[in-house]
């Protein structure tokens, strides 16, 4: 498998608010289920923060989700 290079300028777009929305979950609810504050769930949303990946695979549990349908690479 070939990797690109890593840059400093990788984002990591996410689809958490969707998914949440879709849910019928506010961020406090979602912060609860995941063991995080509120806030934290908002950076991720705004793209603000990237998840550790314990996070982002509770999360993944939390919405029914596959990890991989929440967050990706953002190509530049």
């Amino acid at each position: 498998m070939s990797r690109k290079p890593k840059s400093d300028q990788e984002q990591v777009g996410n689809a958490v608010e969707q998914l949440r929305l879709a849910a019928n979950l506010s961020r406090q609810e979602l912060a609860d289920r995941v063991d995080v504050h509120y806030q934290t769930i908002g950076y991720i949303e705004r793209g603000e923060y990237s998840p550790s990946l314990v996070l982002a695979l509770r999360i993944a549990d939390a919405l029914k989700a596959n990890v991989e349908d929440l967050f990706w690479i953002e190509e530049n």
